[in-house]
């Protein structure tokens, strides 16, 4: 009996920890997305473990980062298809590993990425953006499957939003999780359209939004968050601040945060 109780007490404990892990993050209340972290004021790598620790630390409401899978079904954290010539989708994980990122730390695997993005983090979310396949579009829909499973088994949907430039990495998300949050980049879909297929974020390149000014208006009307890239000058990112986006995606968090503090 006593070993049934500490089993139980057990099985309880841990039930009650995930389901205490998965309870709605309360973002920071600012617009600032730190684009593949927060690197380049401190001279950091991109999509490194150091610039998602810095963004968190400097209370972005969320840092990006980018996924691939190697020719061994392992996802990890770069932004180009390649890793210092080595073409990621074609490479073994292990071969990666021969290269490092410029302060030392090897490429960051999803799993390490997601990790070090829970701990000590109750305001930034994890922008996961899925690449694209260079592979085939199929090769894509299983890398966002694959995704979406360490995100679930780490208890970390709590914290994660899913950006993608392919409609079928997203579709897929939704097929798994239906009110997953997810953001399509592309730019080529209208608010009503993204709201049909179920994707909850207009996440384009802020030129898209100056080409079609009336989508910012109808993204508001149809419930649609509003995200904007990547917005580094000072016009730009006040001409998103002054549109209301509610999310901007930049490489100068720490100007986007002067110009807040301005207004």
């Amino acid at each position: 009996m006593k070993l049934v109780f500490v089993f139980m007490f057990t099985v309880v404990m841990v039930s009650g920890m995930a389901q205490e892990n998965q309870q709605p993050m309360k973002f920071a209340k600012n617009p600032v997305v730190a684009h593949r972290g927060a690197f380049k004021a401190k001279t950091l790598p991109e999509n490194s473990i150091a610039g998602l620790r810095n963004a968190i630390n400097m209370r972005c409401t969320g840092s990006e980062f980018d996924v691939w899978m190697t020719a061994d079904d392992s996802l990890v954290v770069n932004h180009d298809p390649k890793f210092h010539e080595l073409p990621i989708e074609q490479t073994k994980y292990s071969d990666l590993l021969q290269f490092t990122l410029s302060n030392g730390e090897k490429i960051p695997t999803l799993y390490e990425y997601l990790a070090e993005g829970l701990k000590n983090n109750k305001e930034t979310q994890l922008v996961l953006e899925i690449k694209p396949s260079t592979v085939s579009k199929e090769r894509g829909r299983i890398v966002a499957e694959k995704a979406w499973k360490q995100v679930q088994a780490m208890k970390a949907a709590h914290a994660t939003t899913y950006i993608s430039f392919d409609l079928g990495i997203l579709t897929r998300i939704l097929e798994l999780e239906p009110k997953a949050p997810t953001q399509y980049l592309n730019g080529d879909k209208t608010p009503e359209e993204l709201k049909a297929l179920g994707i909850a974020g207009a996440d384009y390149h802020f030129s898209v939004f100056k080409k079609n000014p009336d989508w910012i208006e109808r993204a508001k009307a149809n419930n649609i968050i509003l995200n904007t890239w990547t917005v580094n000058s000072k016009e730009d990112l006040q001409w998103a601040l002054g549109n209301r986006f509610d999310f901007i995606t930049t490489n100068e968090p720490e100007l986007l945060f002067e110009l807040l503090k301005g207004n």
